[in-house]
């Protein structure tokens, strides 16, 4: 490595200001400085001692997130296969069992996943690239994150075209309108979810997308998927149970249910360990709560992360959880609180979206509200609107908007505080 260093800092003059291939820094930069620590400091105000920059610290975010992308790629095939079981029982029947077949599971979502995760970065990074190079810097570090958080936050099954429109709208508007890494009012990888969400909603919900090959299996089935499969997630399910529309607690339904029972009957569906576990079908990197709380135990290890927002957003949305089981209006506010923190893109949102450090609060108590407010708000859209089962995407965007907001109100009283101890004084 000190050789390659020596390299490097030869080639220095050649890249620089009056330099030889002056036009070329940007690129150089960006290699450099991925590569060893950049040389730059700061020429006045406050001076940090620290080997970590910025790249190394979205490094860690990265590494964070391996954890969701392994289990999020076994998960792909399974779900797979699963479906081909009831397609072809007597080839495939025993890849039901969720650990059967597991070569076969790890290749078909290798060959699923990594595309999304290759079209995500080089669309990102290249018109990364060519910001850089109309504005004479280098690559910014942002996209070193957000790269890996799109293709998570996606089914499997989403067209990769889809994938690239998506992040480039993400980057350009959501971005780099904006000044680029460090000034966006909210988070990238979401701006792309919300794209995809209101302009492809067929690619992005329903019961088609969230197991790869659904439309295969139905069109080779004749129109429908095979008796006894599903192609939804655990929150899309409940919508089937219980409608489309709010259904108050105890009344007896179409089919002669009650609320109670369909709650009863999700609960049978999707048991609390297989859905920590992740062995439930969803977004590539949302559905194991483990490997998420892993990637959480880095970051904030590394004190990458604020413990404040991820504590607060869970307990935000258990005590919006309990208060929706008091008021009990109708079935989807009868589920169970903790199943809101253990399905759907709670976990996965609560640790790497809400904690994003530029569209966050930056206070210390404005954290907590922020984190709180936005878990509750998540919780309010999935059992207020039963048309849009999931809320965590709206609630982090909400939240990212309200944060300067919050960051004020703080600070005032802060300042109120104070004029009221030197008027004492």
């Amino acid at each position: 490595m000190k050789a390659l260093k020596k390299v490097i800092q030869n080639l220095d003059p050649k890249f620089e200001k009056g330099g030889k291939w002056e036009k070329m820094y940007p690129l150089y930069e960006t290699l450099s400085t991925f590569l060893f620590t950049p040389k730059h400091v700061t020429q006045k105000g406050s001076h940090i001692r620290d080997g970590v920059d910025l790249k190394r610290t979205m490094f860690m975010v990265v590494l964070a997130m391996i954890p969701a992308l392994l289990f999020g790629i076994y998960n792909t095939g399974h779900w797979h296969y699963e479906l081909q079981s009831y397609l072809n029982p007597e080839q495939y029947g025993a890849y039901s069992d969720y650990l059967t077949g597991f070569g076969d599971k790890v290749v078909y979502g290798l060959f699923q996943v990594l595309p999304l995760v290759i079209v995500s970065y080089g669309v990102g990074l290249a018109i990364e690239f060519i910001f850089g190079f109309v504005r004479g810097h280098g690559l910014h570090e942002g996209f070193l994150v957000s790269g890996m958080l799109i293709p998570l936050t996606m089914p499997a099954d989403v067209p990769l075209w889809m994938v690239g429109v998506a992040t480039a709208f993400a980057v350009v508007i959501g971005k780099e309108v904006f000044g680029g890494t460090g000034m966006n009012i909210v988070n990238i990888a979401l701006t792309a979810r919300a794209f995809l969400f209101f302009a492809y909603p067929t690619a992005m919900s329903g019961d088609k997308v969230w197991k790869s090959g659904t439309t295969d299996v139905i069109a080779e089935n004749g129109g429908t998927l095979p008796d006894g499969a599903s192609g939804a997630t655990a929150l899309g399910d409940l919508a089937s149970f219980v409608g489309d529309s709010p259904v108050v607690s105890g009344e007896v339904l179409a089919g002669g249910s009650t609320s109670a029972e369909l709650i009863q009957k999700f609960e049978g569906a999707y048991d609390p360990l297989h859905a920590i576990i992740g062995m439930i079908p969803g977004s590539v990197g949302e559905t194991s709560v483990i490997a998420i709380l892993l990637g959480a135990a880095l970051l904030l290890y590394t004190g990458v992360a604020s413990w404040r927002i991820i504590l607060s957003f869970f307990a935000g949305g258990l005590a919006f959880g309990l208060l929706m089981n008091l008021v009990g209006a109708n079935a989807y506010m009868d589920i169970p609180a903790y199943y809101h923190l253990i399905i759907g893109g709670f976990a996965f949102g609560a640790v790497f979206m809400a904690t994003d450090p530029v569209t966050a609060s930056q206070t210390q108590y404005g954290k907590l509200w922020y984190g709180f407010l936005g878990g509750g708000l998540a919780v309010l859209i999935r059992v207020l609107n039963p048309a849009y089962p999931e809320g965590v995407m709206l609630s982090i965007l909400f939240m990212n908007i309200m944060a300067p907001l919050i960051d004020h109100y703080v600070v005032q009283a802060n300042i109120s505080r104070r004029q009221k101890r030197f008027k004492t004084a």
